[in-house]
Formats: C-alpha cells, sequence, structure tokens
C-alpha cells in the first residue's frame, strides 16, 4: 500500500478503537472485521465506492439489506444484534455520536435459563468498556466482568478486592460470603485487563484501599456495574438472563461442561454446600464443551 494514501476506514476505526478507546484485542478484531463486511456491501449495494463521507448517507433501509445478507449466511439473532451494535459505532464514528440510522435490532427469543454462552460473555464485556470515553474506566469495566466470568468471582467479590492483591500471580485470594477466603486460578487475560486497570486509573492501588473506584474515587457500587450490563444486553440484543451474576454461572457450566470435579468447583465457587453446586448438573455437559471449544478466546 501506498503509504500516502489514506488506511482503510474499518481500519482507521480499529486503530482509534485500540488507542484511543483502549478496546481489547479481542474487540477491536471483531469489530474490524463487521466494518469491513460493511463497506464490502455497501460498495457493491450502491455500486461505488465508499469513503467516510459516503457513510453519512446510510439509511435504515441499508443496515435492513445488509443485515438480511449476513442473515442468509447463517447469523443467529444474538449474533445479528451484536452486529447491528458494531455497525452503529462504526457510523457514529465515522459521522458524529448519533448519526448511524435508528434500526430496532433482531428479538431474541426468551427460553428456559441457561449460562451465558462464551462469545456472548466476551461480547457483553467489551459493549459495556465500550460505552466509556474514560480508558480508565472503560478497562475497569472491562476487567470486573473478565473476573466474574473467567475466575467465577461474585460482583460484591470482586469490587471487594483491594490493592493488597497487588502484584497480581496465577492466583488471587479472595473473600467470600461469612468472610471465608478461598484461592482463585487467574487466566493470563483476567491477570493482563486488572493490571491493565491498575495501569490506567488515577488513584494509586495502595494494600489497605479498594481496587476498584467509582468515578469519583469512592468504592465502585454493584448497582452501576447492573445497570451497564442492563444498557448493554439491551443494545446486543441479549435476553434478561445476561446478568453479572449470570457470568459467574457461566464460569461454573463452562468449566463442569469441561469435566471439572463438582468438589473442585465448589472450592472454585467458594459455596459452603455441594448441593448449592450441584445445580449446575442440570447443564448438558457435551454440550457445552462443544460450545467452550469453538468459541472461547482460551478454549
Amino acid at each position: 500500500m501506498d503509504p500516502t494514501e489514506p488506511l482503510p476506514l474499518a481500519v482507521q476505526w480499529s486503530v482509534h478503537l485500540a488507542r484511543d478507546r483502549r478496546r481489547s484485542e479481542h474487540t477491536v478484531r471483531a469489530y474490524r472485521a463487521t466494518a469491513q463486511r460493511l463497506v464490502a456491501f455497501l460498495t457493491a449495494h450502491w455500486g461505488k465506492t465508499v469513503d467516510r463521507r459516503a457513510l453519512a448517507g446510510v439509511e435504515a433501509a441499508d443496515l435492513r439489506a445488509y443485515l438480511a445478507q449476513r442473515r442468509g449466511g447463517g447469523l443467529t439473532n444474538a449474533s445479528a444484534a451484536r452486529e447491528l451494535s458494531a455497525v452503529r459505532g462504526f457510523l457514529d464514528w465515522a459521522n458524529g455520536d448519533g448519526t448511524a440510522p435508528r434500526l430496532k435490532g433482531p428479538g431474541v427469543k426468551k427460553g428456559v435459563p441457561r449460562p451465558v454462552s462464551p462469545d456472548e460473555a466476551v461480547a457483553l464485556a467489551g459493549a459495556v468498556a465500550q460505552e466509556s470515553d474514560e480508558p480508565w474506566i472503560a478497562a475497569r469495566d472491562w476487567a470486573i466482568l473478565l473476573l466474574l466470568y473467567g475466575a467465577g468471582l461474585r460482583i460484591g467479590e470482586a469490587l471487594g478486592l483491594t490493592g493488597a492483591v497487588l502484584p497480581l500471580g496465577e492466583t488471587i485470594s479472595v473473600r467470600g460470603k461469612r468472610d471465608k477466603t478461598r484461592v482463585v486460578p487467574l487466566l493470563p487475560a483476567v491477570r493482563a485487563a486488572v493490571e491493565e486497570y491498575v495501569r490506567l486509573a488515577p488513584w494509586p492501588a495502595a494494600r489497605d484501599a479498594i481496587l476498584f473506584r467509582g468515578m469519583k474515587g469512592g468504592a465502585l457500587s454493584a448497582g452501576v456495574v447492573r445497570v451497564k450490563v442492563r444498557a448493554a444486553r439491551t443494545r446486543l440484543g441479549l435476553s434478561e438472563r445476561a446478568t453479572p451474576h449470570a457470568l459467574r454461572h457461566s464460569f461454573a457450566t463452562h468449566l463442569l461442561g469441561r469435566g471439572a470435579d463438582l468438589r473442585a468447583l465448589q472450592e472454585l465457587l467458594g459455596h459452603a454446600s455441594l448441593s448449592s453446586t450441584q445445580v449446575y448438573t442440570a447443564v448438558d455437559a457435551a454440550h457445552l464443551l462443544d460450545v467452550y471449544r469453538a468459541a472461547h478466546p482460551h478454549g
């Protein structure tokens, strides 16, 4: 490529997401692919080259046509909703917030409560983080939700962590219900997310101070996290089951699906009784294993 030529729009957007919005590598890669697909579709749909100015002319009918093409390729309702969310973000970046056409996303059928799938969990965490223009808040929200999904913490346990857990190693000590302490393994991606938040946070991580802070420096409320998750799941078209606690539920069922022992799972989750852990045996383990291997970023 001629170095004097501007980068493709999708690449420009991905640079913005990574550099200015501090989005995760997973999110940047997925959103860049969506932008590339949209530009390719519009080029064929309109029969002309699509530049940034042309994107201002995108209408709801164009987006419906794009989604129809994607659905023809077997895209599910939930995936189509996430695709639409990324498209809106791309168009707002190109022409200013609020400029993307308003289009209702596909409905997601509500069924029997089940864990959030791996791709839904990562998409949900990414969508929550993307909403903040403050890099440290985006990093904070990403780290918290990864602790729930990737380490099985309760929301209260994640928000109760102090600077005493630093520097992070391969495990983390968590104080759960009835002040019982347990040791939980940390996936590299979870550890990296927390370390990035600590690096960007405007306050030092003192050993006796709360780790995850709110906008003004006080302890972050669980209610704030729940509101952010609720808004993100609506944008993504996910069902009401996609809650912070559902991410912990998913952690458990995905591990069980990979053959985890119930007693070991009980210890990881901090359950006082094995009967509390046995609820996860109702999940189809073979199906979960297939989903996990196909979609989990660390599978």
